[in-house]
């Protein structure tokens, strides 16, 4: 798949390097883990989970993210199943070099057309932390809209739980009318 400025791509065996090396930045990790992923984690768990997702959803999964002028890997950008039918969760986790850029907003959109008018799908949804403004703002630029504020229980909580996770959401019909727009 391809946008205006990135190419994406399915993970192989050989991308752990990648990984490691955008899970080891806190500041990536920030809103999420709030630590670096072990390599280990990444070998043993994360990457043959991505993996296992590309026979399970062929359509679905989280994708490498690379810069169309030089092939630099950026980050990924994930369209995974959600627990409603119809409906797909789109994700984005980028390389601190990538931010400000656009890319996130690109990627996003390319994610959440493919959902619409290619898999057919009713609802594309996304969530983060309630503090995480930058990555909310994407996913308004992205043409998704708030659609609710949640608390989870998490036995180790990042700072900032305590103001909750908030969903992001788009349905067919919005989408179809911001196309015609």
């Amino acid at each position: 798949m391809e946008t205006e400025r990135l190419r994406l791509r399915r993970f192989t065996a050989d991308d752990v390097g990648l990984l490691v090396d955008l899970d080891s930045d806190p500041e990536v990790m920030r809103f999420l883990t709030g630590q670096p992923t072990p390599r280990k984690e990444i070998e043993n768990v994360v990457l043959p989970e991505i993996l296992k997702m590309y026979g399970e959803h062929p359509e679905l999964g989280t994708f490498a993210a690379e810069q169309k002028v030089d092939g630099a890997f950026i980050g990924w950008f994930g369209l995974q199943p959600a627990a409603t039918p119809k409906t797909v969760d789109v994700g984005y986790r980028l390389k601190r070099t990538a931010w400000g850029k656009g890319y996130a907003t690109e990627g996003t959109r390319a994610l959440i057309d493919k959902a619409f008018g290619e898999l057919g799908m009713e609802r594309v949804v996304a969530d983060t932390m309630a503090v995480n403004h930058r990555s909310r703002a994407v996913m308004r630029r992205s043409g998704l809209r708030f659609a609710r504020l949640y608390h989870e229980h998490f036995d180790d909580p990042l700072p900032g739980t305590e103001f909750g996770e908030v969903e992001y959401a788009v349905d067919r019909r919005t989408w179809e009318a911001g196309r015609r727009a």
